[in-house]
């Protein structure tokens, strides 16, 4: 066995967060189909929930497919949603054996069948799992999520379950998917773009923002640290100013 060297950090993100951006353009520039690579994303992943693992993060969250992703071209779809699956199966017993607990958000219903199929038995496999949380949102959008989540509550309020008044935010956020995780702490976004694209809309209200140029199947490990050591520098005051916090 060989001796563990990763950096010990002081002050790690519970949650993190991750829009893994740039699969196509990567795979453009090697002069490959874009689904080659979707394929190397998958690694990536693999990467980065082991060490996410390793570092002691709780909670792991990926953008893996949006509600606006449903537009692209049915052959990469297809492809996308098969790699999907076969990610999933062969993932499965490595994720339950490191002690991590599968969770989904998002229109999952959209999904085919046997995608929708998968992804439950695996929920399913490791339910009472207690290590790490990995959250992968599909047929996800931060509209989409906040849309839902005022249909139940308006639904509760017709019903006399909820009054006008009692609306908060802390009951807004009971509603959202992600109810049963706290908010990132840490948002990063790979690809060279600055914005978060419809994702965590209300959840990452006080996020720490990372942007890296790097697209998502050249995220490695030296690069998701310098990530965790930005956050580790931040002073996050949520309104307050320094002495508040000393």
């Amino acid at each position: 066995m060989t001796a563990d060297i990763s950096p010990k950090f002081k002050k790690l993100p519970e949650h993190v967060a991750i829009i893994m951006d740039g699969n196509g353009r990567w795979a453009k520039a090697q002069g490959k189909e874009r689904v080659f690579g979707h394929h190397k994303g998958v690694e990536t992943v693999r990467t980065i929930v082991e060490l996410s693992v390793k570092t002691g993060i709780k909670y792991l969250s990926l953008f893996a497919f949006s509600t606006e992703n449903w537009n692209r071209p049915q052959e990469e779809v297809n492809a996308i949603m098969e790699l999907l699956i076969m990610a999933i199966e062969r993932e499965l017993p490595d994720l339950h054996k490191n002690n991590i607990r599968l969770l989904t958000i998002g229109d999952i219903e959209k999904l085919p069948q046997h995608c929708k199929d998968s992804i439950r038995k695996s929920i399913e496999t490791t339910s009472g799992n207690s290590g790490m949380t990995l959250c992968i949102a599909l047929s996800y959008s931060g509209k989409w999520d906040l849309t839902q989540s005022f249909r139940q509550i308006a639904e509760q309020i017709k019903l006399g379950s909820i009054k006008i008044e009692e609306i908060n935010e802390e009951l807004i956020s009971s509603f959202l998917s992600t109810s049963f995780i706290p908010d990132p702490d840490l948002l990063i976004r790979t690809g060279g773009e600055s914005r978060i694209s419809n994702f965590f809309l209300w959840q990452c209200a006080y996020s720490e923002l990372y942007f890296t140029n790097k697209f998502w199947p050249e995220f490695d490990e030296p690069e998701y640290y310098n990530a965790l050591r930005f956050f580790e520098a931040k002073e996050r005051r949520f309104g307050k100013i320094s002495e508040q916090l000393k």
